[in-house]
């Protein structure tokens, strides 16, 4: 069994696929998050797994990332969509916001972040860890469903699974980043080891600590992002069907060479 996209759903998004049969699969790294899903969308295979479990067990920092994406390698995926919710760190990034996001800072720690960590040194570049082919036709899409995105946007991914303190959204809002995340990374690095494609869409659930909202609401709670999120997946799902099934059978961008140059030979 094989799939061309592999896609992931985050807080919320716990299935997609209406004619899907699951399997389980064993990698190197462990068991994925739940029993993979294979489908259709189009004339595209498709699998999709929840991040967090089939019921939400699984907390950010606990996600088996390299078992997640091993196992789309292993049924053949070259293209990975994501999906989470995630807070803004500007006031004029609302709510319900479909964010497709264009770079990460990663400010987490304690992950298994790489495949290569035993016999070889592989140093891949992550300078832009998502897709520019993908995520210019999800931008299509989302237009042309009429759906209020944004095409860019710098999300820094904290560990979780505590949301952030007032000094530490300050200190983000500071640097200029507009967007704050749990499962980003090492997500993105991860596909880029495999040569995948990647696709970041965010839900836009709240407003971090309350700052960015001139103190007029109080710091988030899971109680906000869930609510939002069930709001707004249904526009997702949208989407991503109009999204994989207008995808060209072959890629038109550079993933597909990430590892080029980047093994240490001696």
């Amino acid at each position: 069994m094989d799939a061309e996209v592999g896609i992931i759903g985050g807080s919320g998004f716990y299935s997609l696929l209406d004619d899907a049969e699951t399997v389980e699969i064993e990698t190197d790294y462990g068991k994925p998050s739940d029993k993979v899903a294979i489908g259709t969308i189009g004339k595209k295979k498709v699998a999709f797994i929840p991040r967090h479990g089939s019921k939400h067990t699984i907390p950010p920092h606990k996600v088996p990332y390299r078992a997640n994406i091993e196992a789309f390698n292993s049924l053949g995926v070259k293209r990975v969509i994501s999906t989470s919710a995630c807070g803004s760190l500007r006031r004029e990034i609302n709510l319900g916001q479909i964010v497709l996001f264009d770079q990460l800072v990663n400010m987490t720690h304690g992950r298994d972040e790489t495949f290569f960590d035993k016999d070889e040194v592989v140093h891949v570049s992550t300078a832009d860890p998502y897709c520019k082919g993908l995520r210019a036709y999800a931008s299509i899409a989302a237009t042309d469903l009429g759906f209020e995105h944004r095409d860019v946007g710098t999300v820094v991914v904290v560990n979780g699974p505590r949301f952030s303190t007032r000094a530490e959204s300050k200190l983000f809002i500071s640097q200029g980043f507009d967007l704050i995340n749990m499962t980003q990374y090492p997500e993105a690095a991860l596909v880029r080891e495999r040569a995948m494609c990647y696709l970041g869409i965010g839900i836009v659930t709240d407003y971090d600590a309350g700052l960015v909202a001139g103190g007029s609401i109080e710091p988030v709670g899971y109680a906000d992002v869930a609510k939002v999120f069930s709001q707004n997946v249904e526009k997702v799902k949208s989407v991503l069907k109009d999204l994989v099934g207008d995808l060209p059978k072959e890629r038109d961008c550079v993933c597909g060479s990430a590892l080029d140059g980047a093994m240490v030979k001696v």
